[in-house]
């Protein structure tokens, strides 16, 4: 036994949910630890803010599809914690990003429409809120682009990207150049790296404009600096004379990893206190609370006890939710109910690949304020949340986001910064 760690609230997660829960529950004055087997989502996603692409056909105005999303499904997320919890979240966010580590970096974008940006493939993806660096290959603009790629990053592919927005209606071409790079450094991490010294992007904007035409637009794969992307961004536009914008890549994914270090640095800023490599195996109980969870930490338990705690460890694909091998689905870190999950002798699947699958919509069950059914002192923030199939509907990290502020103000209004034993 390690020891026993007092806390107002834990955040179980480390995604963009968990991390939003917990900044804002330290900026409230609470003391907060956060427990997370690894990096959340955001390394992986494509580090926009998706709030509302579809519903079901492509949503142009994601303020306005809310309210009609919350109207025809009072089960969805959205529903629940109440569309006009969502602008305040996104407006934090993008706060958090400005006063975070990467001087001059900021998010654009709102509910009135959203941006139409291409994928590394070359479709056109909607998102509400996205990095400046992503804005100018916003493609309703409909203005020609040329979509940049090198050798070296072997996981984006600049000619398949242009040749669907070829097929999109959009006048692209694709054209490479080569970088001399470390074998370490050949991946988006580590081009991101490289991309912050101004002598190499020098050296790549020199490349590069004897390449272009016109007034094209110039789409790089999402590596425009992991320290710097701003100082980056605005150098590559001035030396090349025109609009220059980030195509998100596969995983590792920058923007991404840009936004969990803007919203850690706020958690630490905050006084709050992130554990990674530690998994929750257990919690206590008294009657309908849980007083402490249990954590794995280099083998040995850690026990960390709690007013409040937010759960944030994601669905199904981040194991949050589980389907054993006894066909039950259980929420794996604290047991708690679920919502959503067919019945007995319902089916869990269907053989269509891209329909949607009858257990796609469970989650934890929960009241409208997040609380967990038969836990009242524990909040659900992020995809264990059940009533929404975030992939189809282009909606997760509007959902992180907004569960994960509304979470920690329904805390906070409670008295989430009192009670707590050093």
């Amino acid at each position: 036994m390690r020891g026993e760690l007092h806390f107002d609230a834990v955040v179980i997660g480390a995604g963009s949910a968990g991390l939003t829960a917990a900044t804002r529950l330290a900026e409230g004055g609470a003391r907060v630890c956060v427990l997370a087997k690894g990096i959340g989502s955001t390394h992986l996603a494509p580090g926009t803010v998706d709030v509302l692409g579809y519903a079901p056909e492509l949503v142009e105005e994601p303020g306005r599809a809310l309210s009609e999303l919350a109207t025809a499904r009072p089960d969805h997320p959205y529903a629940l914690m109440g569309v006009e919890s969502v602008a305040p979240a996104l407006q934090w966010f993008a706060e958090r990003i400005a006063d975070g580590p990467q001087p001059g970096y900021r998010y654009v974008g709102d509910l009135e429409h959203n941006h139409l940006l291409p994928s590394a493939v070359g479709v056109l993806r909607p998102s509400a809120l996205v990095p400046e660096t992503m804005a100018e290959g916003d493609m309703r603009r409909r203005e020609a682009v040329c979509i940049v790629g090198t050798p070296v990053l072997r996981d984006f592919h600049a000619a398949l990207c242009a040749a669907n927005l070829e097929a999109a209606g959009i006048a692209a071409r694709a054209v490479e150049v080569d970088v001399q790079v470390d074998r370490a450094d050949a991946n988006a991490l580590g081009l991101a790296r490289r991309f912050d010294d101004p002598a190499f992007r020098a050296a790549f904007a020199a490349q590069l404009t004897p390449l272009l035409r016109g007034d094209e637009r110039v789409g790089l794969p999402a590596v425009l600096g992991l320290r710097d992307p701003h100082g980056a961004w605005a150098d590559l536009q001035r030396r090349l004379g025109r609009g220059v914008f980030e195509v998100p890549t596969l995983p590792p994914s920058v923007p991404g990893m840009r936004a969990f270090e803007a919203l850690r640095s706020a958690l630490r800023a905050a006084g709050g206190r992130i554990v990674l490599g530690s998994a929750v195996i257990g919690a206590d109980r008294d009657g309908g609370q849980i007083t402490s969870v249990t954590a794995d930490a280099a083998g040995h338990d850690v026990h960390y006890h709690a007013r409040w705690f937010v759960l944030a460890t994601g669905g199904f694909a981040s194991g949050g939710i589980a389907l054993g091998s006894d066909w039950v689905t259980r929420e794996t870190a604290l047991g708690l109910p679920l919502r959503g999950v067919p019945g007995p002798g319902e089916p869990r699947f269907v053989g269509e690949y891209l329909a949607e699958q009858p257990m796609a919509r469970a989650g934890v069950a929960v009241d409208a304020s997040l609380r967990a059914e038969g836990a009242e002192n524990v909040l659900v923030a992020g995809a264990a949340l059940p009533g929404a199939v975030p992939w189809r509907e282009g909606s997760g990290e509007g959902i992180a986001l907004a569960s994960g502020h509304r979470a920690a103000e329904v805390a906070l209004a409670e008295g989430a910064n009192v009670g707590a034993v050093a």
